[in-house]
């Protein structure tokens, strides 16, 4: 017998404990990747070239709070603004709440020239700027509900006080997030008695040298007012929402060192369970002359190759299941929390060195043990 069918030959006599080992570091490990996915996307939202352009204006106080329509025109007067557009969160029920995907109001004519990476038809860009009940909607959510041009919608308010009636005019696709809808900010005012109540602006810069002179000029313009404003990247926005929600990176880290602890109590267990079985057969490898390295380097294949074939479940099989999970799905799974899932190479070398060292560390006790017996006492274990 060869000393690899040796190894296997050990590791598969008890076929149920090895089965439940292997999927409990596979699980483990599969939580492991989907959270540091996660954490990777609320911490380093995507971003792109016209992404760096673009500024977000926001009531100072919070997201909650709302604007001054007023402010609109002082801001597009400022040098270095080349577009600015009004834009209010509206979070409407489609029919049933269980229907959730993300909802604006927004200046028509400017939406595309700020989030240029978003693609639509150049007929049906023109039919939405011109209709004032018209909407845009992105693919991913046109699919989801089976939704085609020409289609009349209606959202029902629970933040604000209408329920407007749209007509799908548009479908843009290849943005960031293709899950979106927006309408004009024009008919939300009518629908809301021209309150002149804006959730925050949107800006878009001529060029990013003119990016923080025109953060200080915007914030210095409101200071003191009833509704100072909070002036910051896209990057800045998007980091500073999800900070809203506590300390991610340290929960998810810590839940994380839980994981990897449990997976090495788990993988030592089940391997001091096998050499203990195995001390007659330990005992008599050594009669036969094989030395201590040898003998460990048995015992350290088993552990380190039941640790990898764990590693490569969990951590290939996140990245199979989530490369092939829709936005549409995604959005529905995390309440617009989350636009893209991406698990990245980073991501899987990170998961399959945590197999390999989960491998080497839950044997080196057992084997220590076993290696410090002598032959005698190893003859005796099982008589």
């Amino acid at each position: 017998m060869t000393i690899p069918g040796f190894i296997l030959r050990n590791a598969l006599r008890n076929k149920r404990r090895l089965a439940l080992t292997v999927l409990s570091v596979a699980l483990s490990l599969f939580l492991f990747t989907t959270l540091q996915t996660a954490l990777r996307e609320l911490t380093q939202p995507v971003t792109t070239e016209d992404a760096a352009l673009r500024l977000a204006v926001r009531h100072k106080v919070s997201l909650a709070s709302v604007l001054p329509d007023k402010y609109l025109s002082r801001i597009e007067r400022m040098p270095g603004v080349q577009y600015v557009m009004r834009f209010t969160w509206f979070g409407g029920i489609y029919k049933d709440e269980r229907n959730f995907f993300p909802q604006f109001a927004c200046d028509a004519d400017k939406l595309f020239k700020i989030f240029t990476e978003a693609q639509i038809d150049p007929k049906q860009l023109d039919d939405f700027i011109k209709e004032k009940t018209a909407c845009v909607v992105g693919i991913d959510t046109m699919k989801r509900f089976g939704w085609k041009i020409g289609d009349k919608i209606t959202l029902q308010g629970t933040i604000w006080g209408c329920d407007p009636e749209l007509t799908i005019r548009g479908v843009y696709y290849g943005g960031i997030d293709n899950t979106n809808l927006f309408f004009h900010h024009e008919y939300f005012d009518e629908l809301m008695g021209k309150l002149g109540l804006v959730g925050m602006f949107w800006i878009k810069a001529e060029n990013a040298a003119v990016i923080p002179g025109l953060i200080d000029r915007i914030d210095t313009a409101f200071r003191n007012t009833d509704a100072e404003t909070k002036t910051e990247t896209e990057r800045a926005f998007q980091l500073g929402f999800v900070s809203m929600f506590g300390n991610i990176k340290m929960l998810i880290g810590s839940i994380s060192t839980v994981i990897v602890f449990t997976m090495i109590l788990v993988t030592a267990s089940t391997m001091s369970m096998a050499i203990r079985e195995r001390a007659r057969e330990i005992a008599v490898l050594k009669a036969l002359g094989f030395d201590g390295r040898q003998i460990f380097g048995l015992i350290l294949a088993e552990s380190f190759g039941l640790a990898m074939a764990g590693g490569t479940i969990g951590c290939f099989g996140a990245w199979a299941i989530f490369s092939r999970m829709s936005s549409a799905t995604l959005n529905k799974f995390s309440q617009g929390m989350l636009i893209t899932f991406e698990v990245t190479p980073h991501i899987l070398a990170s998961g399959m060195m945590i197999a390999v060292l989960l491998g080497v560390v839950s044997c080196l006790v057992p084997a220590y043990t076993s290696l410090k017996a002598t032959v005698v006492d190893g003859l005796k274990e099982l008589d």
